[in-house]
């Protein structure tokens, strides 16, 4: 590892931890002592989603945060359970055999977690997601929510 101060190649390894899919690494450089961070995390073969027209677009954890985001707008859901969600939902589809996901799995992934946060937030992605045309598609979603 190159030092980020001096550019030296040589340093030590400190402190190793795991921390969730990456290991943190505290390295300290042999030429000018100061210290510093790594991360080393597990490459993984890209994402694809199959979007409703049939197009392909790599997966963007952005539009998924995005997407949650919306749906949760002035709920009481914070922003770490946002991140949960999504990461939640990200390893699911990369535990998959497949790397492409087709927009429905990954809309019923998102919903399944909403379900167990915040109701509101849950019908709220659902009737886009969904694409809800009438007001009895919307009532009737609240209904079964309401009911479980």
């Amino acid at each position: 590892m190159i030092c980020p101060y001096c550019h030296h190649e040589h340093d030590k390894v400190v402190d190793s931890r795991s921390s969730g899919l990456s290991i943190r690494r505290r390295r300290e450089c042999l030429e000018c002592g100061k210290r510093f961070t790594t991360y080393e995390y597990v490459e993984m073969t890209p994402l694809t989603v199959v979007k409703r027209d049939g197009c392909r677009e790599p997966f963007k954890r952005e539009k998924l945060l995005a997407g949650i985001e919306a749906a949760c707008k002035k709920r009481p859901v914070s922003r770490q359970t946002i991140e949960d969600i999504a990461t939640n939902v990200e390893n699911a589809l990369m535990l998959s055999e497949t790397q492409e996901a087709r927009y429905d799995q990954i809309g019923n992934l998102v919903m399944e977690e909403l379900r167990k946060v915040d109701a509101v937030a849950y019908v709220r992605f659902a009737s886009v997601y969904r694409e809800f045309k009438e007001v009895g598609e919307f009532v009737k979603q609240v209904l079964e929510v309401s009911n479980k």
